[in-house]
């Protein structure tokens, strides 16, 4: 074999090594490439399509164009008033400069650390310079849902003849001067000095959850069965009132009907007293004798019974006694 053939057959050997090792290499739609020659870059694709490197020599390092997303660990953080409560936060990102994220972070686990670090102390640094209900709400809307509650909130009587009683709550709701949309630009805008600087652009960070800590629960729920006990409180005082009122017209209406009964009483004794002496008197004139004997007999058996003694009947009383004619 002569050397041009051997030549020819080391060509051949080589080409298909270099064709192998992949001379070309795609970036696909949403991606990013870093072209690095013995650890420089030599080069950032951005657009996809077809790319060329050196076999052997060059290194691709392929990162996402998409927006990506960040959760971070909830985490136990103090207000401005030093009341604790856990913070859960969620940020969208995306890699603006491939170069400079290759040069300070290199691998996707390591920009995801170094955004644990900066979006957390941007968290913490913002909530402990503002009160929690800066944090809690976005609007003043719950103090005007809170003022129209106090209003409606009314006992009616059983006819529901309209509103009577009024009963207000001690709740008031402090007024905002940020809100938490405010709070969470703050953030984003404090964690923004420093993402740049590891080719990161952070598009928003977001306030996913936020819940009370438990002693804080515990207040808050102390709170809230005061103010039950204050609005059941209204309803008892109510019910007393109602109660001392119908208990006064039922005396008042028992009084009027027992005088009305007490009156027609003795309205119809009367006639019937009326009715009796006329009869006596009519039967008295019709025999006086007997009237009288009659009279006497009923005297007779009303008073002997309670005499112990009698000395004497030698009386005009006991005239009956002896003789049924009084003689």
């Amino acid at each position: 074999m002569n050397s041009s053939i051997k030549i020819l057959l080391v060509a051949v050997v080589l080409f298909i090594l270099v064709a192998f090792m992949g001379p070309f290499y795609i970036v696909p739609e949403g991606e990013q490439a870093i072209v690095t020659r013995f650890g420089k870059i030599v080069k950032a694709e951005t657009d996809a399509g077809l790319k060329f490197r050196v076999p052997f020599v060059d290194n691709v390092s392929r990162y996402s164009k998409r927006i990506l997303s960040w959760d971070g660990d909830p985490k136990r953080l103090p207000t401005s008033e030093n009341q604790f409560i856990w913070v859960d936060t969620t940020a969208r990102w995306i890699i603006s400069d491939p170069a400079k994220f290759y040069e300070s972070v290199t691998s996707m686990n390591q920009a995801y650390a170094r955004l644990d670090d900066v979006i957390d102390s941007a968290v913490r640094t913002i909530i402990a310079q503002n009160p929690l209900a800066e944090s809690v709400r976005s609007t003043d809307q719950i103090r005007k849902s809170s003022v129209k509650t106090q209003a409606a909130q009314v006992i009616t009587d059983e006819e529901g003849n309209g509103p009577n009683f009024s009963i207000t709550t001690g709740t008031n709701f402090s007024k905002i001067k940020k809100g938490r949309q405010i709070i969470s630009d703050q953030i984003q805008t404090r964690a923004k000095i420093l993402t740049p600087e590891y080719g990161i652009k952070l598009i928003d960070v977001v306030i996913r959850q936020i819940r009370y800590s438990d002693d804080l629960t515990q207040s808050v729920y102390a709170r809230m069965i005061t103010e039950r006990n204050q609005i059941a409180q209204a309803y008892r005082s109510y019910g007393e009132g109602q109660k001392a009122e119908w208990m006064g017209k039922l005396e008042r209406e028992q009084k009027s009907i027992l005088s009305g009964a007490y009156a027609k009483s003795q309205e119809i004794k009367g006639r019937a007293d009326a009715i009796s002496t006329k009869i006596y008197g009519d039967e008295y004139g019709r025999n006086p004798d007997f009237y009288n004997f009659w009279k006497s007999m009923e005297s007779y058996s009303t008073t002997l019974p309670s005499l112990n003694k009698t000395l004497t009947t030698d009386m005009d009383y006991f005239k009956y006694l002896y003789n049924s004619t009084g003689r």
